[in-house]
This record gives structure tokens, sequence and C-alpha cells, in this order.
């Protein structure tokens, strides 16, 4: 049996309600085998299913400082943003779950250095608790959040994702689950992380900066990244 035929009968049978073993026995094949063949089908099921529809999106209103890209009319800018964490951006997205709940996926990047430092969700609330949320989400910036498109989301979470990999930081492990609401992003990233260009790690109270420090010296050399101590 061809392995898609194979991959079309084991989706056919599980969307009758088969288990993996029953699975196996059916095909002759070995319980393994089944499993392995069960989840590329929920992969596949998955990755064609329709995007849910798409709620909201909101950035923190100083996303851009430090930041350069292409002229973009449709990315909401501050042209003189008031000062705020430096480059620390939350990203929310708010995505249809049924017709009367939404499902909100939360990301906080770290564009000049460290990538996707935290991600939240997928929470699942009504559109009033969602209104409510996105106040508390944002109330550590001091503006309120700008309204986005979610290609913009994308390329800050995504691209900032791809510029810390560069430099050896890999993403907090819960944005796998929160990942989907981004939905699919082809790099490069149209946006230039780090300062102006440069990695800059800034370390929190309760930073261990030392090994981040070594690894931005193996990848790009010591003098080429700034270091900056934040005490409380």
């Amino acid at each position: 049996m061809q392995s898609d035929e194979c991959l079309d009968r084991v989706r056919a049978l599980r969307e009758q309600g088969h288990t993996p073993k029953e699975i196996a026995r059916a095909l002759g094949i070995k319980p393994s085998e089944a499993s392995r063949l069960v989840r590329a089908a929920a992969i596949l099921a998955q990755a064609e299913a329709p995007e849910p529809l798409l709620v909201g999106c909101w950035v923190s209103p100083n996303w851009n400082i430090g930041l350069t890209f292409d002229d973009r009319p449709d990315w909401p800018v501050q042209e003189d943003p008031q000062p705020g964490i430096d480059g620390l951006v939350s990203v929310l997205i708010a995505r249809r779950h049924r017709h009367d709940k939404v499902s909100v996926c939360g990301y906080l990047a770290d564009v000049f250095c460290l990538g996707v430092k935290n991600a939240l969700g997928p929470e699942i609330m009504d559109e009033l608790a969602l209104r409510e949320f996105v106040g508390q989400y944002f109330s550590s910036y001091n503006d309120d959040p700008l309204e986005a498109p979610v290609e913009l989301a994308r390329q800050l979470v995504f691209g900032s994702l791809d510029y810390a990999r560069g430099l050896g930081f890999e993403p907090h492990p819960d944005f796998a689950a929160a990942a989907g609401h981004l939905g699919p992003w082809t790099p490069p990233s149209a946006i230039t992380f780090g300062r102006d260009g440069k990695p800059i790690y800034v370390s929190g109270p309760y930073d261990n900066p030392q090994p981040i420090i070594r690894k931005l010296e193996r990848a790009v050399g010591a003098g080429n990244f700034e270091f900056i101590a934040s005490f409380g």
C-alpha cells in the first residue's frame, strides 16, 4: 500500500472513531506505525483546516522604537511614542472560537535580543471579557495599544524569534501552543531587529546574564552588542 493511500485510510478510520490499535489490525501494520500515522493525519488535518476568523489584533504602542523597516502605511506607528520598556513588545490576537466566544493568545517579544520571552493561551472568553483583557494585558505601557493587521504581529513575533535563534536563543516553551493564532509566516522578516540593527541585551533583576553574554560573544563577537543591567 502506498504511503499516501495508507494515510488516507488512517484518516478515514480515525473519523469513524477507531483507536490506533484497531487501525493497526485493520491495516495489518504494527501499532507503533499506526500511532505514527495517526499523528501525521492529525497534523495534516490541522494544516488543512480553515484559519479561524480574526476578531482583533493589538500591539504595544512603542513597538517600533529602535526598529527599522520599509514604509508600510497599513502598520500603525506612533511618530513620537512615549518611553516604555525598551525592546519589549507585546502582541495580542483574538480569533473566533464559537459564535459567542473568542480564543486569545498573547506574546511578549524582546525585539532587541532574546526573541519570544513569554506566550499566553489560547484563552477562551466572551467578547465583553476580551475588552477588559486587552486593557489589562497592555497595562504596563504608557499609552493604549494599537490595533494592527495580523501581518505586523507575524513580523514582530516570528521575526524576533528568527533573529534571536540566529543569536543562539530559543523561544519560551509556551510559544508552541500559541503559535497557531499568528497564522503562516514566510521569512525573512520585513523588520530589522536589534536596536538600530545591533543586539542589545537588557537584563532583568532576576536574570543570570553571564550565559547570555557568552552566547552573544559567540554569535556576533565581543564589542558588537550592548549589555544594560536593570535593577528592579
